[in-house]
């Protein structure tokens, strides 16, 4: 079965991309992780990603994917099925009632052949990930020293 994709936006597709972490982000209690403030992502003059986290900082580089990803949206809706027609193309004409048929029996006819189909929409193209292969380091504040 054919798969349609289509697009919202005729002016091209958004470039997303990918962070990449090694371990796990762990929260305290029982907080969903959804919408929350993660950390600060920012890059130093050379272009090399850095991400703080707490009183963390993780080093990470910056790569293109091997093969890029789609970001996809899934939506139903109903339509006629392919077989019937929809109401301003129905002959509802006196041999339809002769046999027996009436106009509210091709209106449900119809109304259950309705069928729910999926579309995919492409959000945006994934080409690129900022992996952080190494552990966090603590971030330590410099203390002045008594003198």
């Amino acid at each position: 079965m054919p798969i349609l994709i289509k697009t919202e936006n005729p002016d091209g597709l958004e470039n997303w991309g990918i962070i990449e972490l090694q371990g796990d982000l762990e929260v305290r209690g029982n907080q969903i992780m959804s919408g929350q403030f993660i950390g600060d992502l920012c890059f130093d003059k050379y272009g090399k990603p850095i991400l703080i986290i707490g009183h963390h900082i993780l080093h990470g580089k910056e790569q293109a994917l091997d093969k890029p990803f789609a970001v996809l949206q899934k939506r139903h809706h109903n339509a006629v099925a392919d077989d019937e027609v929809n109401m301003n193309e129905t002959n509802l004409d006196v041999s339809n009632i002769s046999m027996g048929r009436t106009i509210l029996d091709s209106t449900i006819s119809i109304e259950h052949k309705t069928v729910q189909k999926t579309e995919y929409y492409v959000q945006a193209i994934v080409r690129r990930k900022i992996i952080f292969k190494s552990r966090p380091k603590p971030i330590i504040a410099n203390v002045a020293k008594k003198v």
